[in-house]
């Protein structure tokens, strides 16, 4: 299926005033949505047609906060806070090599777009592999590599076919302000030779959090002048060290951060005053509910961001700690989370939650001019979601239905740039190999430092 006319579709467009329209999404040969309509399409409409047979046809979702190389590590630190968790995974990874993340990256792409994610902010995996210490505070250097560590998880995630931002650690105090600055220049040097429409641009990947001194959010906000890259930095995660945390939060805002090119990264414990700072200066907020829920972080509070107009945007994050990459899941456990904890079955939408993982994360994380809703002279990104297989029944409320009553059972493809990257009833043989290639390699690599898995291969 590529370009051309999709019509006879239950249209959720999440943009403008209309919810939902029986009707027809047309795209140009440039891979651009070029029209959109209630009913059947004009004859002057592009063609092929595509009957999607009353299916959904909504926007592929976006995740704000993903770290896409993890899917080796599922299942791993299962009962651990965040900081224990962040060590076993940098342990598991002390062994791996430039190419194995090549391998790890692609398969999460592909894995992402298997799941409906079509654009995605990915925290590339540092060149330097660090452990928590605990008494400091910071992140501890076990391991550094070369700048390729980095730019081959960038060949990776374009060679999966998905929509990216890439997000580079600095690690100026592990590699010091000048070879941490040159490393950061050559992957945004690297990121040229990705196609235009699969790069979302460079961002900076927010330590704050991990640092010792407020000069790292100074050298942040030096390279998000000098690169013109927006900055999401992860924050008041956890409720470990939550003051020391928090006290980091008057480094950011003395640096100049704040603003619309910036997002906090989970903010589940900030304080009232980091919350009215980030209303005023227009920052941004993304959510990881059922990561934030699997590491016992949290709960944030979205519907007070969102009461005070916070853009809220939402991540799958890493798939060793959500361990699954399915924004469904991610919209309801978030959507029945907060529900539960306000005890309002109110306090919020399926229409919230639908806009905060699509055109919401996409402002998020500044892309929104091209992603995130189907509107005339975006990318084609959408999927087909049909509700009769497995049936759902009637349907009541479009967008109840789709956020409450679909999942990936009911995904029956995912386009992007009106071509077909997923189906359900055909095998891609890049993620049957991407796959292998990601399992032998990280067993290869935890087995380095004594870790090995009950089961390396699914037969």
């Amino acid at each position: 299926m590529t370009g051309g006319t999709f019509h006879n579709a239950l249209v959720l467009p999440v943009s403008g005033d209309t919810p939902w329209f029986w009707g027809w999404v047309s795209v140009g040969e440039d891979g651009l949505i070029s029209g959109s309509g209630e009913g059947t399409p004009p004859p002057a409409a592009p063609r092929p047609l595509h009957d999607v047979g009353g299916c959904f046809l909504a926007p592929g979702f976006v995740s704000a906060h993903s770290h896409i190389y993890t899917g080796g590590m599922r299942g791993v630190a299962a009962n651990s806070p965040l900081y224990e968790w962040v060590s076993r995974n940098g342990t598991m990874l002390l062994g791996a090599d430039a190419d194995d993340l090549y391998w790890m990256t692609l398969a999460g792409g592909l894995d992402h777009l298997s799941c409906g994610i079509t654009s995605v902010y990915n925290f590339t995996q540092s060149r330097v592999i660090c452990v928590f210490d605990y008494e400091a505070s910071v992140l501890r250097a076990a391991r550094v590599h070369p700048v390729e560590f980095v730019t081959r998880q960038v060949d990776g995630l374009a060679a999966s076919g998905i929509r990216f931002v890439t997000s580079v650690r600095l690690d100026d105090e592990q590699l010091g302000e000048d070879e941490a600055f040159e490393a950061f220049a050559a992957v945004m040097q690297h990121l040229d030779k990705v196609q235009p429409g699969q790069n979302l641009g460079g961002s900076v990947y927010g330590a704050v959090q991990w640092s010792s001194a407020p000069v790292t959010a100074e050298r942040e906000r030096a390279l998000m002048d000098r690169h013109a890259v927006t900055n999401q930095a992860h924050f008041v995660e956890t409720a470990e060290q939550i003051e020391v945390q928090q006290a980091k939060f008057a480094w950011y805002d003395a640096a100049g951060v704040l603003g619309p090119g910036f997002a906090f990264g989970h903010f589940v414990h900030p304080t009232d005053h980091m919350v009215q700072r980030v209303r005023d200066t227009g920052t941004s907020v993304v959510w990881q509910p059922m990561s934030n829920g699997r590491l016992g972080s949290g709960i944030a509070d979205i519907p007070r961001l969102l009461r005070d107009q916070v853009t809220v945007g939402m991540g799958v994050d890493d798939q060793s700690c959500t361990d699954v990459s399915d924004p469904f899941e991610n919209m309801r456990t978030g959507l029945v989370v907060q529900r539960a904890r306000h005890s309002d079955p109110a306090i919020l939408t399926p229409a919230e939650v639908l806009t905060a993982h699509t055109v919401g994360s996409a402002s998020a994380i500044g892309v929104a001019d091209r992603v995130g809703s189907l509107e005339v002279g975006k990318y084609a990104d959408f999927l087909i979601v049909d509700p009769t297989s497995p049936h759902t029944g009637p349907i009541w409320d479009p967008i109840a239905t789709y956020v409450l009553a679909c999942g990936l059972r009911n995904l029956r493809q995912v386009v992007v740039g009106g071509a077909s990257v997923w189906d359900r009833d055909s095998t891609n043989p890049a993620r049957v190999t991407a796959d292998s290639q990601l399992t032998e390699r990280m067993v290869a690599s935890a087995a380095k430092s004594g870790i090995h898995p009950i089961r390396p291969f699914s037969r």
